[in-house]
């Protein structure tokens, strides 16, 4: 009989047994399953709270290189109008500089004219009394008197005369 006991089915052991399991769902159900899945989300949120974070960092980078284009673009522009600008500052310096030294040279051009002038009068004055001494020194050897100035300046006058035909 010993062996039918160990198989027979007692109805209250097996509702026992029933109710333990049951019991045993139910504690793990509220200490393990429920901090576990606690847990589960939590991990999830991080989670999507890490690809939110890289979804808005990627798009505020797209939105920094966007920028970064832009104001390159317009720095480019900024600097080839700066060269535009410089560049035509220094033809329109370069022509003023040319043009000061045109007039420059122009004035340098008449004043040395102006010179040469004075200078051929001073020489033509010099040459004239010196022709003049020479001429009053040959005709008193010649004439053997002395020429008063009126004499002296006629003798002069035709010399000059005479000596600018024969050039």
């Amino acid at each position: 009989m010993e062996v039918q006991q160990f198989v027979s089915l007692a109805p209250w052991t097996i509702i026992f047994q029933i109710c333990n399991l049951l019991i045993l769902v139910a504690l793990m159900k509220k200490f393990l399953f429920k901090p576990v899945q606690n847990i589960l989300n939590k991990r999830q949120q991080e989670i999507d709270g890490i690809y939110a974070a890289a979804d808005a960092d990627r798009s505020s980078a797209a939105e920094m290189k966007e920028e970064y284009t832009r104001r390159m673009s317009s720095a480019r522009e900024e600097a080839d109008r700066l060269v535009r600008t410089a560049v035509d500052e220094a033809n329109r310096k370069g022509d003023e500089i040319v043009d000061v030294a045109n007039q420059q040279a122009a004035n340098i051009k008449r004043k040395a004219e102006s010179e040469i002038a004075q200078e051929r009068l001073k020489a033509y004055t010099e040459l004239k009394r010196d022709i003049s001494g020479m001429a009053v020194d040959i005709a008193e050897k010649m004439v053997g008197r002395e020429i008063n100035e009126a004499d002296q300046a006629g003798l002069v006058d035709d010399f000059i005369r005479n000596a600018g035909d024969e050039q």
